[in-house]
């Protein structure tokens, strides 16, 4: 009998062995792949937003970063600042959803590009079709509310998903308004 207990100590211990190296087998292979993945990674953010800037404000001759704002920057034409290109995160129905916003130096959004995002496939991700994306241009931050009946003056809510629709909004109005303030500051 008490060879029988002594074989069971064996096992168990020989599992837990076993349980721990593959533990950290498979931990090693995930550091490996996230080291050799996340510079490749990081590159093609910036090479994302990059594109997105240039699509945002087409007729810049140049992109400055703004010192003191992180991912902030002008888009310039024959030496004149015609845009602000600016993060904004909100969280909408299925996490955050990240956006890149061009707004002019008069605090009007001009426009808006999704760069990631996890809402609900043929309902919010409606957000980033130019039938929403439109109602946006030229609009200050007082015309930046959702409702649901159509105005030409506040934003109409997608269908099936205002709680996209009211993040989408609340992150770009956000961001036209640090950018009112920022700009108001630099002409003092």
């Amino acid at each position: 009998m008490a060879h029988d207990g002594h074989e069971k100590n064996d096992s168990i211990f020989k599992i837990g062995i076993n349980l721990t190296l593959a533990c950290l087998l498979s931990g090693g292979i995930i550091a490996a792949t996230y080291a050799v993945t996340e510079p490749v990674a990081a590159q093609e953010r910036i090479n994302l937003k990059n594109k997105a800037m240039v699509e945002l404000v087409a007729e810049a001759q140049d992109f400055k970063p703004i010192a003191g704002k992180t991912d902030w920057y002008t888009a310039m034409k024959d030496g004149k600042v015609i845009a602000y290109v600016v993060p904004a995160e909100t969280k909408g129905y299925g996490g955050a959803i990240k956006m890149v916003t061009a707004i002019s130096p008069e605090g009007k959004v001009m426009d808006y590009k999704i760069l990631q995002h996890n809402e609900t496939p043929g309902l919010g991700d409606k957000a980033s079709e130019p039938k929403f994306k439109n109602q946006f241009a030229g609009k200050s931050t007082e015309d930046l509310e959702v409702v649901k009946v159509p105005t030409d003056k506040n934003i109409q809510a997608l269908t099936g998903a205002t709680i996209t629709s009211r993040a989408v909004t609340k992150g770009i109005k956000e961001a036209v308004e640090e950018v009112v303030a920022y700009a108001a500051s630099q002409n003092k």
